[in-house]
Formats: structure tokens, C-alpha cells, sequence
């Protein structure tokens, strides 16, 4: 059993990656990878608790990206986190993060009467993790803005609200090409009922793109079976994970919502061989 979605306090989880490495020891795991959004700064800390632990850990990433109006998240697994297109990527997103944050804690002061400093968002922030819009929901409710996570969301920071600011973003193609160019398997991730993935995913084909995310706590079964179906059409293998961000006690309820076959675990290791073998025989 593998986790190919998992989050922790260096994007928009709540736990420390040393802490998702004992939770897929606890249950089992033979491989999982940490896919923080934007940011590969938790990889360290969980191959270093992963010392002497029978599990692997695949380095990876979530990359937040916008295409026609619609967001789209890529993965990366085993990625070169040192790569300069990848560290280029990343480093684009901190400074449009920091933008639109600094942005939404005026319009929050201006429209909405709340008195959040820019400062106090990444006071809730990990110090070298990524900054993001659940950063700033936590910080409506401690100043009394909603009762909730969930509720600041809906008031304050959806697309619809007059206090929500527009990242400016990298495309799904710079994404998927930064991945590839740093030895690492591109997917899309949760593509649940998007009108576009089709071709979406055949345009970002030429760019890289190996998967798509099949298994994901938000897709029915018929949208698991459609997406098997698509990536088998297209020659992409499918992936999947927990996407899990919350506290340790809820690990487990996550992982009985997410069902994979062996072979999603194989073919993945089977992508990563031959991608190797390209690169050896370019060289």
C-alpha cells in the first residue's frame, strides 16, 4: 500500500513531515510521497526520519497552476529538488504567494473591517514552508472573521468574494515541463469531472506530462474508472493518494477512503526506468 498525495505544516497540512513518516509506518506503507504545494522543504526532514525505516520516501511536489480560468494542480514524483527549472518554478510561486497574501490582508482591512497584518499570516506560516490562502483563514478566525476554517473560506478568500486576490501563476505546461526537466513523472492531479482534461492532457503530452491522478478521496468510483479509461487511451499510467492535510488522529479514515491496486505502485517505479533510460540515452 503507497501514498502519493500527502501534505504537511510546509504548505497548507498539520503535521510535520517526520510525523507522516510515522503514520505510513504505523500502517504499513510501503512507499509515500510528501507533495507539498510549491515547496520541496519538508523532503529532508522526512528522508532523514526515514533513516533505517522500511519505506520509501518519493520525493515530490504539488504545483499549483491556472489555465482558461480554471486552477490546475500538477504533481512531480522523483524530482530533483536541486534542478534550476524546478527552483525556478518554486521560486516564482514564493514571490507571487507573498504578492497576492500582502494584497489580501489590505483588501481584508479595507472591506471586510478585519485588522490582519500581512506579518500575522506568515506568523502562522511553517518559517520556510509556503504561505497560502489557508494561512490567511486561519487568521480571519483568530481575529473573529468566521468560526471557522471552512466558513472564512466562504466569506472571505473564494474567487466569488470582494476580498479574494488572483495569483499570478505559472501555466500547467511550464509546470509539467519543469518537473520533466528535473528527471521527475508529471501528473494531474485530482482532475475529477474537469471538461478540458482530455485535452488538456494531451496538449501537456508535449510537454512531459506521464499521469493522471485516478485515485483521489473526491472521485467516485465511475470518475476513477473514467480517468483508468483516459490514461489508458492516452498511454499515461494513473496515480493517487489521500491528499491528506489533516491531524494525525485522521490518517487513518483518509487512508480506508482511497483504494489503489498494486500495479498503480509498479508501473509507477516502471515510468521512473524508463524516463532513466531516456536520459541515458540523450546523454
Amino acid at each position: 500500500m503507497i501514498d502519493l498525495h500527502m501534505h504537511t505544516i510546509f504548505s497548507d497540512g498539520s503535521v510535520l513531515p517526520e510525523d507522516l513518516v510515522q503514520l505510513a509506518v504505523d500502517n504499513n506503507l510501503e512507499a509515500i510521497a510528501i507533495t507539498d504545494h510549491d515547496t520541496t522543504e519538508s523532503l529532508p526532514f522526512a528522508l532523514k526520519a526515514a533513516e533505517g525505516k522500511n519505506l520509501e520516501i518519493i520525493p515530490g511536489i504539488e504545483i499549483n497552476t491556472v489555465w482558461k480560468d480554471k486552477e490546475i494542480h500538477v504533481l512531480g514524483y522523483y524530482i530533483d529538488p536541486e534542478n534550476d527549472a524546478l527552483k525556478d518554478v518554486i521560486q516564482s510561486h514564493k514571490q507571487s504567494r507573498v504578492v497576492q497574501i500582502q494584497e489580501m490582508a489590505q483588501k481584508l482591512k479595507t472591506k471586510a473591517k478585519l485588522n490582519i497584518t500581512f506579518e500575522e499570516i506568515v506568523d502562522l506560516a511553517s518559517d520556510s514552508g509556503t504561505i497560502g490562502r489557508p494561512h490567511v483563514a486561519k487568521a480571519i478566525v483568530s481575529k473573529g472573521g468566521a468560526h471557522t476554517i471552512s466558513q472564512a473560506f466562504n466569506k472571505f478568500l473564494n474567487p466569488r468574494c470582494e476580498t479574494y486576490v488572483r495569483r499570478k501563476t505559472v501555466t500547467p505546461h511550464e509546470a509539467v515541463e519543469a518537473i520533466y526537466e528535473s528527471g521527475g513523472i508529471a501528473v494531474i492531479a485530482h482532475p475529477g469531472d474537469m471538461e478540458i482534461i482530455e485535452e488538456l492532457a494531451e496538449d501537456l503530452m508535449n510537454y512531459g506530462l506521464r499521469g493522471l491522478e485516478a485515485y483521489h478521496r473526491s472521485h467516485s468510483p465511475a470518475l476513477i474508472e473514467f480517468h483508468c479509461t483516459l490514461a489508458e487511451k492516452l498511454g499515461l499510467i494513473v496515480t493517487g493518494g489521500t491528499d491528506f492535510h489533516g491531524t494525525v488522529d485522521a490518517y487513518g479514515k483518509a487512508l480506508e477512503r482511497v483504494h489503489m491496486p498494486p500495479s498503480v505502485y509498479r508501473e509507477l517505479h516502471a515510468e521512473r526506468k524508463r524516463l532513466q533510460m531516456s536520459a541515458f540515452k540523450a546523454s
